[in-house]
């Protein structure tokens, strides 16, 4: 049994409006599944495929109130395409941040909520758009080994600084653990989404999550489809229905 990583979900107080800035800065189609959602995903992509980790953007009152501890970072081709697609974005209704980053050579920015995001200067060609989701974490090692057994992704690189795993396929964006002394305060506004293969049986799959180090999150009442958890660090994430 393995899960798959298919998608981030990043509440918005305006799905539609949000949804509408990153389907044409990633040049991706826009969907929606219902009120409050909006999906999206490469044009022609036939669901779920690890050539690309797709969004959902969902609404929620909830402000944002701290750095997002997930975030995607942007491909690009080379330099100057870089300095176009800032440009473009710009025009967009994103942002140039500053979240202590110094003197790199990717570009921060937050896009019209506030999200931070980089646009880096190279890796289109080998990942498409995204060139990798990357979240904050204390212990990038613990992570690796929880990750690397809860999918099936291969882990390519761990220090203690960062730990990099991709799908096993070797395509689409990388998934990028990177040390950080921030602190975990808030529910994560932008969130790993899971999901078994078809066959597997989801309350099976996530005993064996809990068993790997996994929390149970509590959500009340809720009749949701599919089981909210937090690895190690506390970070929630989604275990969908397989597909």
């Amino acid at each position: 049994m393995a899960t798959r990583l298919v998608q981030i979900n990043m509440k918005a107080r305006d799905d539609a409006a949000l949804g509408g800035f990153w389907a044409k800065a990633l040049g991706w189609g826009i969907s929606s599944e219902g009120p409050g959602v909006t999906n999206l995903e490469p044009e022609g992509f036939v669901y779920p495929d690890p050539v690309a980790v797709c969004v959902d953007l969902v609404v929620s009152a909830e402000p944002k109130t701290v750095k997002n501890r997930v975030h995607v970072d942007l491909a690009t081709t080379s330099a100057d395409h870089q300095a176009e697609l800032v440009a473009r974005l710009a025009g967009l209704g994103a942002t140039l941040a500053d979240v202590g980053q110094g003197d790199v050579p990717w570009t921060v920015m937050a896009d019209p909520e506030g999200n931070e995001f980089c646009v880096l200067d190279s890796l289109y060609d080998e990942t498409g758009p995204i060139a990798s989701v990357i979240v904050d974490c204390a212990d990038p090692r613990a992570m690796a080994r929880f990750w690397g057994e809860a999918t099936d992704w291969t882990v390519h690189r761990v220090t203690d600084d960062s730990a990099v795993l991709r799908s096993a396929k070797g395509v689409g964006p990388y998934l990028q653990f990177l040390r950080t002394p921030d602190v975990k305060t808030v529910w994560n506004r932008v969130h790993l989404d899971v999901r078994p293969y078809p066959g597997d049986d989801l309350q099976a799959e996530a005993a064996r999550l809990l068993s790997l180090g996994a929390t149970a999150v509590d959500l009340g009442d809720s009749d949701i489809p599919w089981t909210v958890l937090a690895d190690p660090e506390g970070n929630e994430f989604c275990l969908l229905t397989p597909a």
